[in-house]
């Protein structure tokens, strides 16, 4: 059997629109993306494919349906994936770019089918929210890694033990692929459906959005050690009133939150 991913395009020259549906189409499974000036297209697996679900987002807006195989797509996103930088911290390239001159940290990503190669404003938030983290000798749980590209950072730098979840295939796939490319050592790569885990830690990375963090938040509380940081994205800017509201329910302290492009990372410290 093939491996089919569906292209969605949907026509809109909205910039706002298209973050919000972004937001949208992500909480139904989809897990790539690509501003086009005239539209927006966005990615899903066929077996994840809904196609009711996609009518109850977009409502009357106009879109095709196009099937891409596994191949297709990968050639797809070489021929469209532009090396990124935040700021002089990190850059982020494929293998067949060439290196990144003066950045502290460098990361490759393998171009496939996952979320996280550092061009989406969240990804962005989260790696310039890392440089203000102490990561040396910490313990991190990276919940919904994608490409395991906030992962990779956490190593990079210091962190001693990250464990990486996604609930997706393709991602871990991806993320085990870009963790060798790497080098890294101290990364773990599970599969799974929930923040449940029986471990704590000192450090979480939750970017994702706002549904699923939501119905993980209590999950994620138990997860994170006492005087632990979290960093919660995959949020619009509209979204951190609810954020709020459930992080103090659980008796976190909000520390701060920085924006991009109508998307927010917000940083919580436990009491």
């Amino acid at each position: 059997m093939k491996d089919i991913t569906i292209q969605i395009e949907i026509s809109t020259e909205d910039e706002t629109l298209k973050e919000k549906l972004i937001a949208q189409l992500t909480s139904i499974g989809f897990e790539a993306f690509e501003e086009m000036p005239t539209s927006l297209k966005a990615f899903i697996p066929a077996e994840h494919f809904v196609k009711v679900e996609l009518l109850a987002i977009l409502g009357d807006l106009s879109f095709e349906v196009i099937e891409i195989e596994k191949q297709n797509w990968n050639e797809l996103w070489e021929s469209n994936f532009e090396p990124v930088q935040v700021d002089s911290f990190v850059g982020i390239r494929a293998s067949f770019h060439e290196a990144i001159k003066g950045v502290e940290h460098e990361i490759v990503i393998t171009p496939k089918m996952s979320f996280g190669t550092g061009h989406h404003a969240t990804t962005y938030l989260v790696m310039k929210a890392m440089q203000s983290l102490f990561l040396k000798g910490k313990t991190v749980f990276d919940f919904g890694t994608g490409t395991g590209i906030l992962a990779i950072l956490a190593e990079k730098l210091g962190a001693k033990e990250i464990i990486a979840i996604d609930n997706d295939d393709w991602c871990i796939e991806n993320a085990t692929e870009n963790i060798h490319i790497n080098h890294c050592l101290n990364i773990l790569i599970e599969k799974g459906n929930t923040a449940k885990i029986e471990k704590k830690f000192e450090i979480i990375l939750a970017n994702i959005n706002k549904h699923i963090i939501l119905e993980n938040i209590s999950f994620l509380n138990q997860a994170l050690q006492n005087g632990g940081t979290i960093l919660l994205s995959g949020l619009l800017v509209e979204d951190e009133e609810d954020i709020l509201k459930a992080c103090e329910s659980v008796g976190w302290a909000h520390h701060l939150t920085t924006q991009r492009n109508g998307w927010i990372v917000c940083q919580f410290q436990s009491k």
